[in-house]
């Protein structure tokens, strides 16, 4: 058998990071995808490499589709396929509705909702050469709740979401299964961005009713839960893993 591809972007640090090298453990090579930390990137190649896996580091920011393209052409030129895609990278500016400007508003919903489309859109052409493949991005609760400052954010993430819904009916054809997961507030250095993070983590320790918040190896446990063949018949879902925070209105 052909050696199995993934790519996760953002995969420098956090959920991206422990996904890409969960990924390895499980046999695939991997596209570690970031923007900003080469350090975090290489770290985390080492890491993958140590399982005897091949790493691939490719620098590019996914709100941009021309870095999109290249990403994929480098994609296809080191591997000649791609079997699993995972849609992490994030980014967005956490401001009040009135606060915020179109600049805001464009690199937020760029990174977040556009750069699904486009990254879908390549990946599927890769992922139709060996027969289908899976594709799973990374949502978040304030896609459907309402978050302080998280307006932007909570918009691309709801886009997110419904692109998921559209692309799991029109790449169903070709064999490729589209899902997200969205997590309650996870402990990662992303989270440092959030002006209110220490009121969200207080309230998720104090409040889920799990006992416990949400960390980073509960999501990457859905995300190979939906990257198996076990998940086959779940489409265009989105996973919500909270502790059951969200339950509570």
């Amino acid at each position: 058998m052909t050696q199995k591809v993934a790519l996760v972007t953002g995969s420098s640090r956090g959920i991206g990071k422990a996904t890409a090298i969960r990924l390895a453990q499980e046999g695939y090579d991997i596209v570690i995808n970031y923007a900003r930390s080469k350090k975090g990137a290489l770290e985390t190649a080492e890491q993958i490499e140590a399982f005897g896996r091949k790493a691939l580091i490719v620098k590019a920011n996914v709100g941009d589709v021309s870095k999109i393209k290249a990403m994929f052409a480098q994609i296809n030129e080191e591997f000649g396929r791609l079997d699993v895609f995972v849609n992490n990278a994030a980014s967005g500016v956490q401001r009040p509705a009135m606060e915020l400007e179109e600049s805001h508003w464009d690199w937020t919903l760029n990174i977040n909702s556009k750069a699904l489309l486009f990254c879908a859109q390549e990946a599927a052409k890769l992922m139709e050469k060996s027969g289908g493949g899976k594709i799973v991005s990374i949502s978040s609760l304030g896609a459907i709740r309402y978050l302080e400052n998280y307006t932007a954010v909570g918009v691309s993430k709801a886009a997110l979401e419904a692109l998921t819904r559209y692309l799991a009916v029109e790449l169903a054809a070709k064999n490729i299964v589209v899902n997200a997961v969205s997590g309650g507030a996870v402990d990662t250095e992303a989270l440092k961005s959030f002006p209110n993070r220490d009121e969200l983590l207080k309230e998720a320790a104090e409040k889920t009713p799990a006992g416990r918040m949400v960390e980073i190896e509960d999501m990457v446990n859905c995300v190979m839960f939906l990257l198996s063949d076990q998940s086959s018949m779940i489409r265009g879902q989105t996973i919500i893993v909270d502790g059951g925070i969200s339950l509570l209105v």
